[in-house]
Order: C-alpha cells, then structure tokens, then sequence
C-alpha cells in the first residue's frame, strides 16, 4: 500500500473524537464576499440555519465582533447561541481555530500556524490570531505549534489513529523542510496519536485547500469509516476517489481495531457559473454523542442515501440536515465551518 501508517508510542495526552461530549462548537459568522463571489446573498441566512440547528444539540457561540457583523448575526441566529466579539478574515474557522486535546484532566488548545491553505487568501492575520482567543475565552491553555496545520487536514478516532493527506502537510507553501517523520512527531507530541495513515488517492474538483480529509473520509465510530466515492464513473474525481478508497480498505484490514469501510457517494457533478463545487457528505459535523449535522446539496436522491447511511451507522445519533447547495461555492460545508471543543475528560468518554 502506497500509504502505510506511521506508527509510534503511546503518549500521555489524546485527541477526543468528536462524537464524544461537547462543552460547545464554535463558528464563524461569514462575512467575506469574496469567498461566494457574485453569490454572497444567501450565504448568511444558510449559515445561521446551521448554526441554529446545531444549537439544538449543543452550546454554540460564533465569532462575529461587535458592529455590523453582529447586528446581522442577530437577526438570523436563533436558539441556544452566543455572539463572541472576535475579528476574523473567513468563515473557516475548522482550519483556523484550534484543535482541543485531553492532557491529564485538562483540556488544552494547540494552536497550529494558519496562512489561508498555503498563502492562497492574503489577508489571515486575523483568522490566525483566533485560536489564542478562544482558547482564553474558553479558559483553556493554549499551546502553540510551528507546524502549518488546517483542522480540515486530520481526522481522529480518540484512540491515538489519525487520517490526513500528505498534499496538505508535505508541501513548501506549508510546512518547506519538514519531512515526514517530523511532521509526524509533531502531530504526536501535540495530539497524542499513535497511528498516522497517509491517504494520497486524489481529492475533489474545485476543492482548494489540496485535500482535506474531512471532505475525503471520516471516522463514526472506532470501527466506521466513511468514504466519499463518486456515484459516476465518468466523474472526473472517480479514479482518485476510487483509489482512497482501496487504500482505506488495505490499511483497515491491517489496524487494531479493525474497521469497516464504508461508500459514501457524492452528488452529482455540478457547476455554480464556471466553477466545479466540491460537494461531499463527508462534511458532516458530529454534535457530540447527540446528532450529526449532515449538509445537503439539492439532490434528493444522493441527500436521502447519504442520510440513510448516516443513520445505518449512527443510530444513537439524530441525523440532521441544513441545505449547503449556495453555500458550498465557498468551497466547504458545515464541518468547514465548525470546530468542536470537548467537555474536560473525567466525564467525556465514551465507550462504543
């Protein structure tokens, strides 16, 4: 298999997954046109609808600083939801905000360097200086890292197995100079993992942030995991989507425990103008050990059997859905948009 995992010593601290109990999920009122070009006009009432709906399920507090930008949050946000007055560049707040870990009996932080997928967005500063903030606001240390990261980039069981693409780490507009092994003992130090597999099959027309595993693959339970795959074998992302696939369906034979890999096809191709909108259910947001938040994309078909799937696999879960068809011409959807911070561990962990 072209992609076998690093594996390394248990360490003393561990990344929960994300069906384990939530304090809060955080987001990120959007704001920065350019992100929908031609297209901003539905892209707030889309957001809030998923934001309230999360709120059902859990605390949801979303950065949007004092001003316009809260005015209008105000209007559209409804449920259990608080404004935070923190500045931010995007919505993104998946790839910007931090990564909450167990060390001990506390929570902490790990604020990754962000510069907008590899310098793609001038300007980040203020999407990079976010992760601090919430990390004091939510009275958690914060422990800063010199390794470019995206959240969007990892994907984690909460036993020490992690999941990323090499394109989003090993590149010189990220991480130049740093080899495997380093990045890998990095993601260790910081989160605790233990087994590191590298998926480099191929990622989604109109995606730009080279990969992200959150739109390729994810983690449901220990044992599940869910891979988008195309539905059209004339897609132009079939062949790589096929090849994540069986290198998911190699290494799961191989790990401990095993896992059952599981199809989850995309929509249809679609274009919003010119461009190829990266559409995957793999965007999915697990609301704690409570409900997953499932975006949809104006396909009733692949929507139902994507839903269907979920619930198969998750059926302690409520699956929700919130339409993203406008909202995904900004090339990401509600995991994206979202970033889950744990209750502290004494209470937190759950056995499946």
């Amino acid at each position: 298999m072209a992609t076998q995992p690093t594996k390394v010593a248990p360490p003393a601290r561990r990344w929960p997954a994300e069906w384990e109990p939530q304090e809060a999920l955080w987001f990120a009122w959007p704001h920065r046109k350019k992100t929908w070009p031609n297209h901003f006009g539905p892209i707030p009432a889309a957001f809030a609808a998923a934001a309230s709906a999360a709120s059902q399920y859990t605390n949801v507090k979303v950065l949007a600083p004092v001003g316009k930008l809260a005015t209008a949050a105000k209007k559209l946000l409804a449920g259990n939801v608080e404004l935070i007055d923190i500045a931010t560049n995007d919505t993104w707040i998946r790839d910007y905000g931090p990564t909450f870990v167990f060390d001990g009996d506390q929570v902490v932080g790990i604020d990754w360097r962000f510069n907008a997928w590899g310098g793609k967005y001038p300007p980040w500063d203020d999407d990079a200086a976010a992760a601090a903030q919430v990390c004091n606001l939510a009275s958690v240390k914060v422990e800063a890292s010199k390794l470019t990261l995206e959240g969007g980039a990892i994907e984690t069981d909460g036993l020490g197995r992690l999941l990323t693409t090499p394109d989003c780490l090993e590149t010189p507009t990220r991480n130049r100079g740093w080899s495997r092994d380093r990045i890998s003992r990095e993601l260790h130090k910081r989160l605790g993992v233990t087994e590191i597999v590298w998926i480099d099959g191929g990622g989604l027309e109109g995606d730009d942030t080279d990969g992200h595993i959150d739109q390729l693959a994810r983690f449901v339970s220990p044992t599940d995991v869910v891979v988008a795959v195309s539905a059209d074998s004339k897609d132009a992302n079939a062949s790589g989507l096929s090849r994540n696939l069986a290198q998911l369906q190699s290494w799961a034979e191989q790990t401990t425990p095993t896992v059952m890999i599981h199809s989850l096809p995309t929509p249809p191709p679609r274009m919003i103008g010119k461009q190829r909108v990266p559409e995957s259910y793999c965007n999915f947001v697990m609301l704690g050990d409570r409900a997953i938040l499932m975006p949809t994309f104006g396909h009733a078909k692949s929507d139902s059997r994507a839903k269907k799937l979920l619930i198969e696999l998750c059926p302690h879960h409520d699956v929700i859905t919130a339409d993203a068809s406008d909202y995904i011409l900004g090339r990401g959807a509600w995991h994206c948009s979202s970033q889950q911070q744990p209750i502290r561990p004494r209470a937190a962990h759950r056995s499946f």
